[in-house]
């Protein structure tokens, strides 16, 4: 006699659809066991759940394994166990987890028992850990300022090579050690040091010799010519003289004639 699988219930098949779509489009999943918490003190951690960006959801384990077995998800079967309450993270995870943990400080009977974030399963010391860290806008603050720091410190950097490069080439300048002393020459050495500038010394005494000729020879030219000019006037006087001596015999003939 053959059997007939029966088919899954609508209403579960809408439950497990339903989980799958929360599982795929959270951003966080927490799982927790909510054995022994009221169903008021419930109440209260759904609306402080929603107010974080959380929503808390309550399924029968098959159906979550269902869920997850159809989204590719294997991790969560040691996680369900008992009675699981969900908190699928739409937002904040820190803040979600923050929520999590002051109600489990208030009702011990919540036990937070790990989740996935993202598709990385996490235990439940990630989830405490997750619980310390800062509200989202804090953390993306601090580390954009974290990246912003090696920035700034690469401009002081930048700033500072010139200033560091100044004060290593004056360093690397006074580190020099001193200039040794010439060493000792030798007399062959001297001499022909000395002999060029013998011949400078022998140079620079003749050159005022050269200089005064001109001067002297400029001396004899002033001196004859005083010379040259007063000959006419000695010229002048004899023939005058010449004159009046042969002038002499004839006019005394003339006057021993008259």
């Amino acid at each position: 006699m053959e059997t007939t699988e029966r088919a899954p219930r609508p209403e579960k098949v809408a439950v497990v659809s339903d989980v799958e779509a929360r599982l795929n489009g959270s951003v966080a999943t927490l799982l927790t066991e909510y054995r022994g918490v009221s169903v008021a003190s419930l109440e209260q951690l759904l609306r402080s759940l929603r107010a974080a960006g959380g929503e808390y959801k309550i399924y029968k384990n098959t159906l979550v394994r269902r869920a997850a077995k159809s989204a590719g998800i294997d991790d969560l079967d040691p996680l369900l166990v008992g009675p699981t309450g969900i908190a699928f993270v739409s937002g904040d995870v820190s803040s979600v987890a923050k929520v999590l943990r002051d109600f489990a400080r208030e009702n011990p009977s919540l036990v937070v028992k790990g989740g996935l974030v993202g598709r990385d399963l996490i235990s439940a010391g990630d989830a405490a850990a997750l619980a310390e860290l800062p509200p989202r806008e804090v953390l993306l603050a601090q580390i954009a300022g974290m990246l912003a720091a090696p920035m700034q410190r690469f401009a002081s950097l930048l700033q500072a090579v010139p200033q560091k490069f100044a004060y290593a080439i004056s360093a690397l300048i006074d580190s020099r050690p001193p200039e040794s002393a010439p060493a000792t020459k030798s007399t062959d050495d001297v001499r022909a040091e000395e002999a060029p500038r013998a011949d400078e010394a022998a140079a620079a005494e003749e050159t005022p010799a050269a200089e005064e000729t001109p001067a002297v020879e400029e001396a004899a030219v002033v001196v004859e010519t005083p010379v040259a000019e007063e000959t006419p006037v000695v010229d002048s006087g004899a023939s005058d003289l010449a004159v009046g001596q042969s002038d002499g015999p004839e006019a005394a003939g003339e006057s021993s004639g008259e």
